[in-house]
């Protein structure tokens, strides 16, 4: 058995969680560069947290100047097990209403200006993402959101755009309607992917403040009218978290899904082929098989 260090990555309103015990923030450096702050660490229930405003206290960082691997890897290094990522999110479902919560369990990765992967020439790997949030995370978290009154809705395929800009309507209905997405977002690609290959489970909630642009009844999305439901959304988040500890515990088993072994079977390149340098950035991420 390990010990549990539950992670937050705090989406659009939330830049903050509240009640942790001996609640510090400290820098934690990462050879892929800065991460989008400082990291908020302490204990909640007896079990270490640490949370991670993705766009920075403030707002600063766009989901295309957000450095993810810097993210990831600095969560990793601090010795986070569990990722939980809250985002802001459009909904393509009538029933999936603004303030709902989404447990997302897929994606479409539509995004194009982001490095999406630690790996590359000199030590290459390829990491499985076919089921890319991890199933035992996913439960904790609807159990989470449910005792604290949260309507919630367990699975979801997540559409991730590049933005900034919101949706075109033409867009919106091609996700909706063709490509049978439930929500889309701007920031948990490469997030998903790059929790993967750092081999931490992963879990993704999509908080909705909209109905992007297809819905006939709705006005196309506008910031006044986000901002409004994320205050609200943001205060169910803090709810939400503050149940973490008691479902996860202190104690860290195994992950019986393997996502804390992702890369097992993953890195292709020879061993006596592998970048120095490379491998000297991979440390974190990828120590426990190199």
């Amino acid at each position: 058995m390990g010990e549990t260090m539950i992670g937050i990555i705090g989406g659009s309103g939330v830049y903050d969680i509240d009640g942790l015990e001996g609640a510090e923030w400290r820098r934690v450096e990462s050879p892929w560069g800065e991460a989008s702050d400082e990291i908020l660490f302490g204990t909640l229930g007896g079990v270490k947290m640490a949370f991670l405003p993705r766009h920075g206290r403030g707002h600063v960082q766009s989901p295309s100047s957000i450095n993810y691997r810097a993210n990831i890897d600095a969560l990793k290094r601090a010795g986070v097990t569990d990722v939980i990522s809250v985002s802001a999110c459009g909904s393509f479902r009538e029933e999936m209403a603004p303030g709902d919560f989404v447990v997302v369990d897929q994606f479409i990765d539509r995004t194009f200006a982001r490095e999406k992967s630690f790996f590359g020439p000199g030590c290459v790997a390829h990491v499985s993402v076919a089921h890319p949030t991890c199933p035992r995370l996913g439960a904790a978290v609807t159990e989470a959101a449910k005792a604290e009154g949260i309507r919630v809705h367990r699975g979801g395929t997540y559409l991730c755009m590049e933005g900034p800009q919101f949706s075109s309507q033409a867009e919106s209905l091609l996700y909706r309607e063709v490509w049978k997405c439930d929500v889309v977002g701007m920031t948990n690609m490469p997030e998903a992917k790059l929790a993967r290959e750092a081999e931490l489970c992963y879990a993704s909630v999509a908080m909705i403040t909209d109905y992007d642009s297809w819905h006939p009844g709705h006005d196309a999305v506008d910031v006044a009218a986000v901002v409004a439901v994320l205050s609200g959304n943001a205060e169910k988040a803090r709810g939400l978290v503050r149940r973490l500890p008691g479902l996860l515990g202190p104690e860290r088993a195994p992950c019986p899904h393997g996502c804390d072994r992702a890369l097992e079977h993953a890195l292709i390149t020879a061993p006596a082929q592998r970048a120095p340098a490379l491998l000297a950035k991979l440390d974190a991420v990828a120590g426990r098989v190199l």
